[in-house]
């Protein structure tokens, strides 16, 4: 959806100043933020205005200076007061159950985390939830929940600093009715996967999201999407995707997308969008052009994207589709068979074996390195690279991946260098794309320090304001800020979040646009950004002089379809 003139903001803006100036001159507020740059998430030119806060939400902007009362004052210092910043793709759905905190994008400015790439953590069936107690790793909980909205309120009732929101995973509802093996739904199984999407969407599901290059969602067709996407979009919910290929069929997949936003007249958008290895980087371009096309028919098609060039995921990844179905102990005991294992080495070997094979399109096994193991034994592995291991070990690159996915017995994290810093750039560049970091949100201690990450964990947020639109100038400030507020919160109907002005709910950031970034790496991925002074979540501190206050105001933002009751229908727009 484009964004209205910048006269036509102007013009609100100024209503928006005017409404303030009704307030009484001594009127009482909780919070007054004063000496601050402040933008409102819309992408237009900041103000000199004090912000006034009066319970979880924004009361008046006033003009810098005015005489009014407050229980607290803050001094911004003339660093950006922002709405607080919109995760569009988070994984943070088990260190948050752990460390309800989630320190990493708190300090970032984060203050809402939206979940379901693929898989969301409910609904769960019996047979699920043994499966997913038997695939934890160092973070370890009890699932205490059955339903999609269950778990949502399940944090909130344990207490979390950010506010949280969700798809609902097309992968968890085709296990959840078919199971994990290869296989298509039958008209009534498909009118049930049906059926759970609109049960979701009722409990404030944002819409359905995809990651269709993991099995089982690689077995999924077009058709069965469109139906699952159809349903959320009965009640306003959109569509987002870990798209098909990004690679070498990257444009077919593109255009899938695309047949999806047709289908339902719903937002249909790219998960973290890039071009993967380096005989795709220029299909980038392409890519863009036909998200270009589509906006211009007047089809809702955008993307989001993080801010670096390699991606993370595991090294199941470099297995084939075939030897995975049935899942994770399925595809141990094919592996354990030597005739299947020496077709899958074939297959991990063979450039045009007709699957997303990430691991050749790194161009390296240099270019993959260890991030994630459960297995003590392999904790030392942690940070070397997969051709390192497998010299070590004396084996083959191929030989060592499936060794060590049995020995840890799981799909071991690695992190993967794929894209161009061009390609980078040129994405960030677009109007409609807005920031997800791909990433869970946690701190440098504790079971934390059990296993490693991606920088993206501790760094998303803060080196696309620092490096990309400080330092590369790859836009203003102001559209900066929009791209992580305003266009999230527009982009999935998420009523007076990602805004700063009067009626919006108090989610606020305080930074030094001259001193944020990030301080994470590839070596040393567990360090804090920098530049973030204050944060509040509905009008709660979380961050003050850039520590955390151990608060912990963090609820759950549903989407249109949520069939809650009139007094809460203000968190979501139809």
């Amino acid at each position: 959806m484009a964004r209205p003139p910048v006269a036509l903001l102007m013009l609100a803006l100024c209503a928006c100043g005017v409404a303030a100036m009704d307030e009484p001159r001594q009127a009482h507020y909780d919070l007054l933020i004063r000496n601050g740059v402040v933008y409102d998430g819309s992408g237009a030119p900041p103000q000199r205005v004090d912000v006034a806060v009066r319970g979880d939400r924004i009361a008046a902007l006033l003009p810098a200076g005015s005489d009014v009362v407050a229980a607290r004052v803050l001094d911004a210092k003339g660093h950006a007061v922002a709405p607080g910043f919109i995760n569009v793709l988070s994984w943070a759905v088990e260190s948050l159950i752990v460390d309800g905190r989630g320190v990493s994008d708190t300090r970032q400015g984060v203050t809402l985390e939206i979940f379901g790439e693929g898989w969301s953590m409910g609904p769960v069936n019996d047979r699920m939830r043994v499966d997913a107690l038997k695939q934890q790793g160092s973070l370890r909980y009890d699932i205490a929940w059955t339903s999609f909205g269950e778990y949502l309120e399940h944090l909130e009732e344990r207490g979390v600093t950010p506010n949280v929101a969700s798809f609902i995973g097309a992968t968890t509802v085709r296990i959840h009715e078919l199971g994990e093996d290869d296989v298509r739904p039958d008209a009534a199984q498909l009118a049930r996967m049906q059926d759970i999407v609109r049960a979701a969407m009722a409990e404030g599901a944002l819409g359905v999201g995809s990651s269709l290059i993991y099995p089982p969602a690689t077995f999924a067709d077009t058709d069965e999407l469109v139906a699952l996407a159809q349903a959320a979009g009965e009640s306003g919910g959109g569509y987002v995707s870990h798209m098909r290929s990004e690679a070498d069929r990257f444009l077919e997949a593109v255009d899938e997308l695309v047949t999806i936003a047709r289908a339902t007249g719903q937002r249909a958008e790219a998960y973290h969008l890039k071009a993967a290895g380096e005989k795709n980087w220029p299909k980038m371009a392409q890519a863009i052009a036909k998200i270009e096309a589509a906006r211009t028919q007047g089809l809702q098609v955008s993307a989001n994207m993080y801010a670096y060039t390699a991606g993370g995921t595991g090294l199941t990844a470099g297995l084939p589709p075939w030897v995975q179905a049935g899942g994770h102990d399925a595809m141990v005991a094919r592996l354990a068979d030597a005739d299947v294992r020496a077709r899958v080495v074939a297959d991990m070997r063979d450039p045009d074996a007709g699957w997303e094979n990430i691991r050749l399109l790194a161009g390296s096994d240099e270019r993959v390195v260890l991030i994630d193991v459960r297995t003590p034994a392999l904790k030392p592995l942690i940070g070397r690279t997969l051709a390192e291991v497998a010299r070590e070990r004396g084996v083959s690159v191929e030989d060592a991946i499936i060794d060590l996915i049995i020995e840890d017995d799981s799909r071991v994290g690695a992190a993967y260098f794929l894209m161009s810093e061009d390609n980078v750039e040129l994405g960030l560049r677009q109007p409609w794309v807005s920031l997800g970091s791909d990433a869970e949100s946690s701190a440098p201690e504790g079971v934390f320090l059990e296993s490693s990450t991606h920088p993206r964990a501790y760094g998303n947020a803060a080196r696309f304001l620092g490096h990309y639109v400080r330092d590369r100038k790859l836009m203003s400030l102001e559209e900066g800020i929009h791209r992580m507020t305003g266009l999230p919160a527009a982009n999935w109907k998420l009523a007076d979040r990602g805004c700063l002005r009067p009626g919006c709910f108090a989610d606020i950031v305080v930074f030094d646009p001259t001193a944020i970034a990030d301080r994470a790496t590839y070596d040393k991925p567990q360090q804090y950004a920098v530049g973030v002074s204050d944060v509040f979540v509905n009008g709660v501190q979380v961050l003050r002089d850039g520590e955390h206050t151990g608060a912990l105001p963090g609820r759950v933002v549903r989407g249109p379809g949520w069939t809650g009751g009139a007094a809460s229908r203000q968190q979501a727009t139809p």
